[in-house]
């Protein structure tokens, strides 16, 4: 394998205080208090308007609003409260030392990405960073995936990796022919990742250095 696409929140970095509480700042301007942060792990993965308005019944108009706010906290605090796993910088060093092309595809905002990437260091490992647009027009991980997929070339589908913790990440991989690996460090079960039906299930980061010929 030649190119390793990589999701960044579950998969790189542990997102879970500050996308729970840039999600509980957002939930109190429609008068809605969720003390509970576990509650708000199902916002790790799907784009943000579906999440608002699946989980909390908001209108279109409504969650549009809703990522306004949230993105106001998640921009000045939120995106610098993540923690990189254990693991992963000796997962990139290896295959950036081997001459891989090492790509990040997540459904979060391309600019927040590669903020995060700089804050912890992460940004020379990456030929190129890829994420959604502000704008709604490219924001579910299929997208995404293409979209980055197209900047690399359009490299052969059996060429390609795609590693991340949720169903989202597999399933849009499997749609594109690319070998998929799930991860269950992040916030993805195994029977999620199984029913979505990854090629390869890990349970920490340096596993994926044995799963191919390197």
């Amino acid at each position: 394998m030649q190119y390793y696409l990589f999701d960044l929140d579950g998969t790189l970095v542990d997102p879970g205080v500050g996308i729970t509480s840039g999600v509980q700042y957002t939930l109190k301007h429609f008068g809605i208090e969720v003390e509970d942060r576990r509650q708000l792990y199902p916002f790790i993965g799907p784009p943000l308007l579906d999440s608002f308005m699946d989980f909390f019944n908001l209108n279109e108009m409504q969650a549009k609003e809703a990522i306004d706010y949230y993105r106001e906290y998640y921009g000045a605090t939120g995106l610098f409260e993540n923690t990189v796993y254990p693991g992963i910088k000796t997962v990139l060093d290896q295959l950036k030392s081997q001459g891989k092309m090492i790509a990040l595809a997540t459904s979060k905002p391309e600019v927040f990405a590669e903020r995060i990437l700089a804050h912890y260091k992460l940004t020379d490992y990456f030929d190129y960073i890829g994420g959604a647009t502000f704008d709604g027009v490219r924001s579910h991980k299929l997208d995404v995936i293409r979209y980055v997929l197209q900047v690399l070339g359009n490299p052969a589908s059996d060429q390609v990796v795609m590693v991340g913790d949720r169903k989202f990440d597999v399933l849009a991989g499997n749609e594109l022919s690319l070998t998929t690996v799930g991860v269950l460090y992040g916030y993805g079960s195994q029977a999620e990742l199984q029913a979505a039906k990854a090629d390869y299930i890990i349970s920490q980061p340096t596993d994926l250095l044995q799963i191919f010929d390197q």
